[in-house]
């Protein structure tokens, strides 16, 4: 497999994960006010998930042939 085909490897199972975080922090939100205690947890997953899917992005981005 080569770099680029793992960074795009990376991209797509970062992106689901993006995908599902977000997902969390909607239903977290249109359940409260239950559950209210988890709000620090749930965004941070979500921001760590859509950190880490930016990151690969710009490094597929750097490593693709234009």
């Amino acid at each position: 497999m080569s770099d680029i085909d793992a960074l795009k490897n990376d991209v797509k199972k970062l992106n689901a994960k993006a995908t599902q975080a977000k997902m969390d922090l909607h239903d977290l939100s249109e359940d409260l006010p239950t559950g209210w205690e988890r709000i620090p947890e749930v965004a941070r997953v979500a921001y760590e998930a859509h950190v880490a899917l930016t990151e690969a992005r710009r490094k597929l981005a750097a490593a693709t042939p234009a």
